[in-house]
């Protein structure tokens, strides 16, 4: 299977200049762009994109796949996680992952702290920590370099995960250990830079002064499943049980998004990229899904994007996964 890591490279005039061709996509594209200080090259870029496709047979084999067909829900035109569950406040936190291809391990974590939180009515309140799944979730792929959004999920059932925040607020059992930057914005972070982070060691212990010892701290899920791809199944699985992870594939016209609803217009395909799907809407007529990303809030629509709804752009519904926590 080839890592999505691995795509060709640009040319060097492609690599000096990713994307100034695409810098104000026509009029009806439906989105804005902004100029990228943040992508210097599209090698840049893909430092960030670290979700592995899943071969579909295998996909099939590892865990159940959901369809929600015999559920009968009055779906709504539009849906926002945020605001159906107010008493979650994880489902507004827009995290960070830094200069590492941790954005599998982050949609999974972020996805599944919401879902704690929603199962529980708001009485558990958790960030489950992005570094413990990133380091030591053999099977999930490679770490920084990348890995496999459902990988990611079977791992909670069968490991569990630990709780940590950021580096920043450094709570919870295993914070993360990189620190928030700009990616392609000016804003209150400093630059990301040229460094590239190492996948950490897998520690099984909590940080000093941490009272809960590292298995005690510990949240499993019950089950992990796919979500087939079709705009109602995502919908209900979303309006039951919360968030979902999606991958999809980035294109070098992505990196410039500023606002509006995404849709492919032009650029090379760069790599896959795995978020968090939290709602889905309509704007002029233009059905989107409502998106968090996890490159901090001063990226896109405050840390969110939207996305054309309904036709697999880029593949966003191809992959979409979930599982429910332990109660």
């Amino acid at each position: 299977m080839m890592n999505v890591l691995d795509a060709e490279m640009s040319t060097d005039e492609q690599r000096d200049t990713p994307h100034q061709s695409i810098l104000f996509p026509q009029p009806d594209a439906g989105w804005t762009a902004s100029r990228s200080d943040r992508f210097k090259s599209l090698e840049d870029a893909r430092i960030l994109l670290g979700a592995m496709r899943e071969d579909e047979e295998l996909r099939k084999k590892r865990r159940p796949t959901v369809d929600h067909q015999n559920v009968s829900l009055e779906i709504p035109s539009s849906f926002d996680s945020r605001k159906k569950w107010r008493q979650c406040k994880s489902i507004s936190n827009i995290r960070d992952q830094s200069r590492c291809g941790s954005c599998w391990a982050f949609a999974a974590v972020e996805a599944m702290s919401d879902r704690i939180c929603i199962e529980s009515k708001g009485k558990k309140s958790v960030e489950l920590s992005a570094v413990d799944l990133l380091s030591c979730c053999t099977e999930c792929g490679l770490g920084c370099q990348g890995g496999f959004p459902g990988a990611a999920w079977d791992y909670w059932v069968e490991d569990g995960i630990v709780t940590g925040s950021s580096k920043e607020n450094h709570t919870g059992c295993q914070p993360y250990p990189f620190p928030k930057c700009e990616h392609h914005t000016t804003g209150k972070y400093p630059e990301c830079g040229e460094k590239i982070y190492k996948t950490p060691k897998c520690h099984q212990k909590c940080q000093k002064g941490y009272k809960t010892p590292y298995g005690k701290d510990k949240y499993y899920g019950r089950m992990s499943y796919n979500v087939l791809n079709n705009e109602n199944a995502i919908k209900k699985e979303i309006m039951m049980h919360g968030p979902v992870e999606a991958a999809f594939t980035v294109h070098s016209d992505f990196l410039n998004y500023k606002s509006g609803i995404y849709k492919y217009m032009t650029g090379a395909e760069i790599g896959g990229h795995a978020v968090r799907i939290i709602g889905w809407g309509v704007e002029k007529k233009t059905p989107y899904w409502l998106i968090a990303n996890s490159w901090n809030e001063d990226w896109g629509e405050k840390g969110y994007f939207r996305i054309l709804r309904g036709k697999d752009e880029c593949g966003i519904e191809s992959e979409v996964t979930g599982g429910l926590p332990h109660h």
